[in-house]
């Protein structure tokens, strides 16, 4: 095994052993917002920098060992040597007796090793924790499942969708970062482990298949082989019904690790299965994708994100518009808003260049250090959830004058008080890997909501900034209305979740698609009932 092989493999147990769950429950969710993946490189950069040293200490130390070997071997290349010349016979027992134990028994390399692991431990508590793996490889099967992804495309790097012979390149990276057999496990192993072998089974395909072009070389850093891929998917393949691709897994399997009992009682297993039903070799499996009983909308949802961001124009629907928007106040007089009508039940109209990018980054810069994990209404309590990926912060107005600034802005365009407890805290959002917020209300649906807790009534009004733009994906879906608006640097979408007699509107039912590329920040200001009595009086129609 050569050195690189070697401390390959040393960073492996480390970072396999050195796992401890409560040291993990006290890591952030580095997933879940695109900030703190960001952030995982200065770690890597520190574990860089030891590495680096720990090399340059073994070369030197290589080097030294190979000027031994070559010294002692210079005497051997003449099969008559002269023992008998005493200064050669002092100094081959001195070798004997005592320069080679010092060679075998040298300290320097559990020094450099020691060193190596000292430099680990150090940043050990910053880097990700297991749930972190999990979480990113979930997020890489929720961009498949929403964008209709190639797996095989993904694992070269490429973002495509193929539906029969067509192929439609969702986005074309500068560089491609090609994933490796190992990395296809690691997502395929996170789908089987929750039993997901609808997902489970196109990952651990790919890693089989990049094993199996590599196999006879060995990369340390890997946790897996071609075994493991092997085993896995055979597995899997039986549980989803297919006996006849298990079995001939399974023989792949023994053919490499002849020796395997436990491999060679399945196949056994399997041969005895397809004897006992014939039509199994034939029969072609089809698993279903697995269901999610929360998200009723699911179809729509997915089809309405894959447009990334579609809605009607001027001149498929004549009442949309755009306008210069002053709404009657002075403070909007000399620079008014360009307002872009989008829709008109549920009224939604987006605000092109509502903050300026040096507002923008200073909201940012202002959440990051309180970002935590997004959490959603689950009764009277609240919860992070699956179904939401992101990190968030609140901002009261006078953590800095622009925010009160912005205050004002939203508060000349809309014609409501701003004023807590009439409106929420500015709430900052990043979105993780694939982070997204699957459908949902933004008005209370339960009377025990804690939206109630302020005392001010529900959520009349959304005024959403995006903060950054994407590079794909990330668009803001309107289920039941069928339409979505892409992520629109500096604009802000507003939308009213409630009718004028106070009932929620039920076509405001709306969700953030999962980024495809891109790290999707937005600020949303939640306006509530209470203090709008006479800014946007109540109305006994319905449709109002």
């Amino acid at each position: 095994m050569g050195l690189g092989a070697r401390l390959a493999a040393l960073l492996a147990l480390l970072a396999l052993g050195a796992w401890d769950p409560a040291a993990a429950t006290a890591r952030e969710d580095t997933f879940s917002a695109l900030t703190s993946v960001a952030r995982a490189l200065a770690p890597e950069r520190r574990l860089l920098g030891t590495l680096r040293r720990y090399l340059r200490w073994e070369e030197a130390r290589l080097r030294d060992l190979t000027r031994f070997y070559d010294k002692v071997l210079s005497l051997h290349e003449d099969a008559t040597i002269p023992v008998v010349n005493p200064l050669l016979a002092f100094t081959l027992i001195k070798r004997l007796q005592s320069d080679w134990r010092n060679v075998v028994h040298s300290l320097e390399a559990t020094e450099n090793i020691r060193a190596l692991k000292d430099g680990y431990e150090k940043v050990e508590q910053d880097l990700p924790a297991f749930e972190d793996l999990e979480g990113a490889a979930r997020a890489l099967m929720r961009l498949q499942d929403v964008y209709m992804l190639n797996v095989k495309g993904l694992a070269q790097g490429v973002f495509q969708r193929v539906t029969g012979s067509s192929i439609t390149y969702l986005y074309s990276p500068r560089q491609l970062f090609p994933l490796t057999a190992d990395d296809c496990f690691h997502v395929g192993k996170v789908a089987y482990d929750m039993g997901d072998y609808y997902h489970a089974i196109p990952w651990l395909e790919e890693a089989v298949s990049l094993f199996r072009t590599s196999y006879g070389e060995w990369k340390t850093e890997d946790e897996a082989s071609l075994d493991d891929a092997l085993d896995y998917l055979a597995f899997a393949c039986f549980q989803a019904g297919n006996v006849s691709c298990a079995l001939s897994l399974s023989r792949e399997f023994l053919h490499y690790n002849p020796d395997n009992k436990r491999m060679a009682r399945n196949v056994l297993k399997y041969e005895r299965l397809l004897a006992e039903n014939t039509h199994q070799t034939t029969a072609e499996t089809v698993i279903q994708r697995p269901n999610v009983p929360h998200l009723q909308t699911r179809d729509t949802y997915e089809g309405l994100c894959q447009t990334l961001g579609s809605q009607p124009t001027h001149y498929q629907n004549p009442s949309l518009y755009c306008s210069y928007e002053t709404n009657s106040s002075p403070y909007l007089l000399i620079q008014p808003a360009r307002k872009e009508v989008i829709h008109l039940r549920p009224f939604v109209a987006l605000y092109h260049d509502f903050v300026s990018d040096a507002e923008a980054q200073k909201i940012r810069e202002l959440a990051e250090p309180w970002l935590q994990r997004s959490v959603v209404a689950s009764g009277e309590k609240q919860l992070p959830v699956e179904y939401r990926i992101s990190k968030s912060a609140w901002l009261k107005d006078t953590v800095d004058p622009m925010l009160g600034t912005l205050d004002h802005r939203i508060a000349a365009l809309t014609g409501l008080d701003m004023q807590p407890p009439y409106a929420e805290y500015l709430q900052v959002v990043n979105y993780g890997i694939g982070g997204h917020y699957e459908p949902h209300f933004d008005h209370a649906t339960s009377p025990s909501s804690p939206l109630y807790r302020m005392k001010s009534g529900n959520r009349v009004a959304t005024f959403m900034i995006y903060l950054s733009e994407v590079e794909a994906g990330g668009a803001t879906a309107f289920i039941y209305a069928n339409f979505s608006v892409p992520v629109v640097k500096n604009a802000a979408l507003f939308w009213w979740n409630l009718h004028r007699s106070g009932e929620g509107d039920g076509d405001t039912l709306h969700a953030g698609c999962p980024v495809l590329v891109g790290d999707k920040w937005v600020a949303n200001k939640w306006i509530h009932e209470y203090g709008q009595e006479f800014r946007r009086p109540c109305s006994t129609n319905p449709q109002d």
